[in-house]
């Protein structure tokens, strides 16, 4: 663990309240860089997801090629994030972020000179979107697993992964509906460029970052034997196989529809890209709302219950959401999607991140990152096909009661382990032996 940050570590109640509970992984240096960095950094990040989208249907007017393009970038994560595992528990995360960072500001570059210089066309914009999805295959692993480096205390790891889901939904709200307006004033470029340029933030935060290394495994197997042994652990134990199983699930069928939010903002609302903005912003309302409530949970009890209603949440607000016609509905169905899917990832970051073992944390969140956006690439061709065939309202209905279904499979497997589950709380110490019912 980093000894830097219980130096800087601020004297607090050992029970906060209101804000100091909300906020409680801030009083640590190290991850107060980080979230600032990350802060300016995911705001370009959402203003180049927007304007890629817009840019892709404006050259297309192709629901399939929203999913191809989609799948070219997704697709890397569902191939190299295992990989990408053994390496993190391997080598030095601190710096793998620093060189993943870096490549990403490059990508962004390029992509804005392609835009401005009058070349874009979908062939390259395949290419940069798997340029992207391949560093974003090592960086995010990397990225899940280093807040622990970065956060002294267990008990604050949950608040700090929901700080981590607060921020990024925080720059979902600002981002796109920049992007919105830059786009419909001034074109994509500028977006590429923007986020191109806050790369610098997040860059400098990391290199201003007093960060003790780990001590390197001790009998490291060669990297296929640690690689089997990542699968073997993340899929061996039943409550962890049941929340990968659940994240991989709702990947394929849910996760897909921000691909058809071009085609709701311009065919269904009858708008343009400052409605496609204020449609993803819609998200991050419900999204941030939801990664603050985890934000305020004092701890781990109870976040069993917690992936269970979000998960139907989620399909809920999918299902509403094909019914939608007028913004201000459409609005309210996306919040309530927002807030459902976030709930449900950052309760599964939040579990598996606790009862991981730091030596195969990075394999463990390998298949994280692998579940939840490894098969949204090929959910995104399938709704884009879908959509083409039958329209996006029928595609999203379809997704949200596949979604819902899956949720009630998970209720019940999940609670058939409640004594498992217990049982990894004891021995990380988050509950006594006597304490059961709040799994």
């Amino acid at each position: 663990m980093p000894t830097a940050n219980t130096a800087s570590t601020e004297q607090v109640s050992n029970d906060p309240t209101g804000l100091a509970r909300i906020f409680r992984a801030l009083r640590y240096r190290n991850y107060r860089l980080f979230f600032i960095g990350q802060g300016i950094s995911l705001i370009g990040t959402w203003m180049q997801q927007v304007a890629m989208s817009w840019l892709v249907y404006s050259l297309t007017n192709s629901p399939f090629m929203l999913g191809l393009v989609a799948f070219s970038g997704l697709i890397c994560n569902f191939i190299l994030a295992p990989f990408a595992g053994v390496l993190v528990d391997r080598l030095n995360r601190h710096r793998i972020l620093i060189i993943t960072q870096s490549l990403a500001m490059c990508q962004a570059l390029v992509l804005a000179a392609v835009v401005l210089t009058g070349h874009a066309a979908v062939w390259n914009l395949v290419v940069l979107s798997a340029t992207l999805g391949t560093i974003n295959a090592f960086d995010m692993p990397t990225r899940q697993s280093f807040v622990v480096e970065m956060v002294d205390d267990r008990a604050d790891l949950g608040n700090a992964i929901a700080l981590n889901s607060s921020l990024f939904n925080s720059a979902r709200l600002i981002g796109p509906t920049v992007a919105g307006v830059l786009v419909a004033t001034i074109g994509e470029g500028l977006c590429f460029l923007v986020n191109g340029l806050s790369f610098i933030a997040v860059i400098a935060c990391l290199l201003a970052m007093t960060i003790t290394p780990r001590a390197a495994p001790v009998g490291q197997a060669d990297f296929l034997a640690g690689l089997k042994e990542g699968f073997r652990y993340s899929f061996g134990f039943r409550p962890i196989r049941y929340i990968v199983l659940l994240l991989t699930y709702t990947s394929l069928v849910a996760m897909p529809y921000v691909v058809l939010l071009p085609v709701f903002a311009r065919d269904v609302l009858k708008g343009d890209a400052s409605t496609l903005g204020f449609l993803t912003a819609g998200i991050g309302t419900g999204a941030l709302v939801g990664a603050i409530f985890m934000a305020s949970r004092k701890n781990i009890l109870g976040i069993g219950k917690v992936i269970i209603i979000a998960a139907f949440l989620f399909g809920a607000g999918l299902v509403l959401l094909s019914f939608t016609r007028v913004l201000w509905f459409t609005l309210l169905a996306m919040a309530l999607t927002g807030f459902g899917m976030v709930s449900m990832m950052a309760a599964c970051n939040t579990f598996l991140q606790t009862v991981a073992d730091d030596d195969k944390r990075g394999r463990l969140m390998s298949f994280y990152v692998m579940a939840f956006m490894g098969l949204a690439p090929f959910g995104s061709l399938i709704y884009g096909a879908l959509a083409s065939t039958v329209g996006a309202p029928p595609t999203l209905l379809i997704g949200g009661m596949l979604c819902l279904a899956g949720a009630g499979v998970f209720a019940w497997k999940f609670t058939s382990v409640r004594g498992l589950v217990h049982a990894a709380y004891v021995k990380k110490g988050i509950v006594s032996d006597h304490e059961r019912g709040q799994q």
